[in-house]
């Protein structure tokens, strides 16, 4: 009984060995489980779940609670490419010099809305990383310029009252003379948060109000002022 199983075997192996070789140099011959290494390619946004041949795809579907199976939530640090902030995603263009600084004023505009939600943020912000040297209501008078470490830090409401938005975003962004760049410390978003404050203290606005609909009360004031001219 032996002896015919071991025949058996043997011409069992030779005919393998056999099979395995081909004439095509091309080939890759015969893959041993090929699933095991081989991962089929699965197309992103297409629900599996339908598939009957898949139907661990319809269990991760369920418990996703997503329509297709592939669509996963981006991992944290992704960059957006859509809704609403994928703006802020995006790199910024101008170059770190005298000409990038000119164009920002024309060419950088805030994509915000002057509401509460971004005003009161932005003065959140401001009073973390920008007071201590423009000083509470943006006179240049912060802690580091009454210590004397730096002099002449000059006021919103004045000297720097009708500066650009695009140019105080390109200084957050390089630095610009004494004032460092800010973008390690502020995302784009909160940069421009913290300019709907600053641009609040060059009106002079140190305590907004705001309307119905939650935008600052910037027109009636402008009307007020000059109706008093």
């Amino acid at each position: 009984m032996k002896r015919p199983l071991l025949n058996t075997f043997s011409a069992i192996t030779v005919a393998i060995a056999f099979a395995s070789c081909g004439v095509d140099t091309n080939s890759p011959g015969v893959e041993y489980m090929p699933d095991m290494y081989r991962s089929p390619a699965l197309e992103a946004y297409v629900d599996y779940g339908s598939n009957k041949h898949m139907d661990w795809t319809q269990s991760q579907k369920d418990e996703a609670g997503v329509q297709a199976v592939l669509s996963r939530i981006p991992a944290k640090g992704s960059i957006a490419y859509a809704g609403d902030d994928a703006i802020f995603g995006m790199p910024y263009a101008l170059p770190n010099d005298t000409t990038g600084y000119s164009r920002a004023a024309r060419e950088i505009h805030s994509p915000l809305l002057a509401n509460k939600v971004n005003i009161e943020e932005g003065k959140r912000l401001y009073m973390i990383f920008c007071q201590h040297c423009h000083g509470k209501e943006g006179h240049g008078d912060g802690a580091i310029s009454k210590n004397g470490l730096i002099a002449g830090i000059p006021d919103y409401a004045t000297k720097l009252k009708d500066l650009e938005e695009g140019k105080m975003y390109h200084t957050l962004q390089y630095g610009k003379g004494l004032m460092g760049s800010h973008a390690s410390q502020l995302n784009q978003k909160e940069r421009w948060q913290v300019l709907e404050w600053v641009k609040c203290l060059q009106k002079g606005i140190t305590a907004p109000e705001y309307d119905a609909k939650d935008m600052l009360k910037v027109a009636a004031e402008a009307a007020a002022d000059s109706t008093t001219k």
